[in-house]
């Protein structure tokens, strides 16, 4: 009998210390500005389990940290997507981009294009 409960106890130690309540990750999230940024850290924020979100502009990486026990990736790509902003995990249906703001449209090249930095000559 103490042999079985030995082993119960290791096995949910096990289970327990398998998953991080602080880890951290990073995903591509396309977008173009700094409504993009609010966007998007908002969704991230707003998803059980994230306590970190934090997007760069120019290199549309999403710095996360996050509750493996809450939430996982794909979880947060998606609350992302549905807010309308392509991820490398999940892709935002047509609805959801159509909302967003005509500056954030990251799929137009002239949107792009035109917060582009100015290059000095």
């Amino acid at each position: 009998m103490k042999q079985i409960i030995l082993i119960i106890t290791v096995v949910i130690t096990t289970v327990s210390f398998a998953q991080n309540k602080n880890a951290k990750a990073t995903m591509e999230v396309d977008g173009v500005c700094g409504e993009c940024k609010v966007r998007i850290e908002k969704a991230a924020i707003r998803t059980k389990g994230v306590k970190s979100a934090v997007w760069n502009v120019d290199t549309h990486e999403l710095k996360l940290i996050y509750d493996e026990r809450k939430t996982d990736l794909k979880t947060i790509a998606q609350k992302i997507a549905d807010v309308g902003h392509d991820t490398k995990y999940i892709k935002a249906n047509d609805e959801a981009y159509g909302k967003v703001d005509a500056c954030c449209k990251y799929r137009d090249e002239e949107v792009v294009k035109a917060h582009e930095p100015k290059k000095k000559n």
